[in-house]
């Protein structure tokens, strides 16, 4: 059987790790000014994926 291609998109976006899913917050991008600074602090960590999502990310990032 030949080997499966990876989503590029995905494969930028998460990252597999041994509990599960790992990827970057949104909303960071523009109209920062009228975001708190906490926020803006809090959306600089990287996130799980949520459970829910994290086989369709799997399937599309097979060997990552």
């Amino acid at each position: 059987m030949p080997k499966l291609k990876s989503n590029r998109g995905a494969a930028k976006r998460f990252t597999r790790t041994a509990s599960g899913v790992k990827c970057n917050a949104s909303h960071r991008r523009h109209i920062l000014t009228k975001k708190s600074t906490k926020r803006k602090r809090q959306l600089r960590a990287a996130k799980m994926l949520h459970k829910a999502d994290v086989r369709a990310a799997l399937r599309m990032i097979p060997y990552c």
